[in-house]
């Protein structure tokens, strides 16, 4: 007789809420660099300029800044070439930003996929996260190019020692994209509506993070709210690295670290509930 009980796999719903499953992700990691190749490609497979619109959308992005913010409303970048103070805040956070809006979906997007074949399902905005930094380094490239120009042609800039801390920065963005993407993903497939503020409310959230002004600009009294916004605090270090301008608030950078990960906890919570019984809501 065929003993086949070695061959058997159970499935089994996560015991725990907080189960995050590292061995079974590291088991399924050719899914999820297949994911992360998908979510490279696909987006700009049948676009005249392909990978080229990782350059093209912060280019466009930083002349509109500087033709309304700088040329038209006049707002200062404290004594930084407005390209590279624009640049820097827009390349810092389109990571959080397209990273938020590709995740704040997933239960919904890959509703097809999760109801055909079972894989850890925190694999899919974990791909997005891996994808959209493939994005960001692209766009690193180009802000070092400008950067090294009018460090070379000027003597306003003034990079330090925090320059060493920016992968402690894009870390705390990845947790922070992951904490709301989940929350976000997890609520949408219940409450459909909410898909259709999401773009809205990441526009919204741009201008309340000093990527288009510093914070040196806003009144004294009134730094510490904005301060609160946790994504905040490491777009005015990432700035502060290179140009030396700004601010460099180690509590404030400790209080969104913290937060990315308490938040990411809590959402993990969340998605691992939904992820049950999502089926039975979409």
């Amino acid at each position: 007789m065929i003993d086949i009980s070695e061959n058997i796999t159970t499935i089994e719903p996560k015991k725990s809420l907080f189960d995050l499953k590292l061995k079974e992700i590291w088991a399924y990691r050719d899914l999820l660099f297949l994911f992360v190749k998908r979510d490279i490609t696909v987006i700009y497979k049948q676009t005249i300029f392909g990978p080229l619109w990782f350059i093209i959308q912060p280019l466009i992005t930083t002349i509109m800044f500087l033709v309304v913010f700088n040329g038209i409303a006049g707002i200062s970048t404290d004594g930084i070439p407005p390209i590279v103070f624009y640049l820097a805040g827009i390349t810092i956070w389109n990571y959080f930003a397209e990273s938020l809006r590709l995740t704040s979906d997933t239960f919904v997007k890959n509703t097809a996929i999760f109801g055909k074949v079972y894989f850890p399902r925190v694999i899919m905005p974990i791909s997005v996260v891996i994808s959209t930094l493939v994005k960001f380094i692209i766009q690193f490239c180009l802000f070092l190019i400008v950067y090294l120009f009018y460090f070379f042609t000027t003597e306003t800039l003034s990079p330090n020692i925090t320059l060493f801390l920016i992968p402690a920065y894009i870390i705390i963005i990845g947790f922070l994209t992951l904490g709301f993407g989940l929350a976000i993903s997890a609520i949408t497939t219940k409450y459909r509506d909410l898909t259709f503020l999401v773009q809205f409310g990441i526009q919204l959230w741009m201008y309340a993070t000093p990527v288009i002004y510093p914070v040196s600009k806003i009144p004294e009294q009134y730094q510490v709210y904005v301060m609160l916004n946790p994504v905040a605090p490491i777009v005015e270090a990432f700035k502060y690295a290179f140009t030396g301008s700004g601010s460099f608030l180690p509590g404030a950078l400790l209080y969104s670290a913290t937060f990315a990960i308490l938040f990411f906890v809590f959402s993990l919570a969340i998605f691992n509930r939904t992820e049950k019984s999502f089926m039975d809501t979409v």
